[in-house]
């Protein structure tokens, strides 16, 4: 579920948002994957058992506003890119809730 929300949602908002260029805007959602880039900086890297909300840096409730605020931007990508950031988090946060009811 985890990598389907990271990877399959974005090109179905982008089916639904940008009909006409789906496929360009599904890449620019799936690209916000990239904030977690944020994890090489933690120690360990990976650690299964850890929320990456609020400890990593671009998982945090700063970034979650600036990429609130990147959806009143007048260019596509970046609402697309913003979407995507959202839209990671909240797959994220569903990781965290479904690790603390295990």
């Amino acid at each position: 579920m985890h990598y389907g929300g990271h990877w399959i949602a974005p090109f179905l908002f982008a089916a639904l948002i940008w009909r006409d260029k789906w496929s360009r805007a599904g890449l620019v959602i799936a690209s916000a994957n990239l904030i977690d880039l944020d994890h090489l900086l933690a120690d360990p890297i990976f650690d299964p058992n850890r929320c990456s909300i609020g400890f990593h840096l671009l998982h945090g409730w700063e970034a979650a506003i600036i990429y609130v605020l990147m959806l009143g931007v007048p260019r596509w990508w970046v609402r697309a890119f913003a979407i995507g950031a959202i839209w990671h988090l909240a797959v994220d946060y569903g990781d965290c809730v479904m690790m603390q009811a295990a």
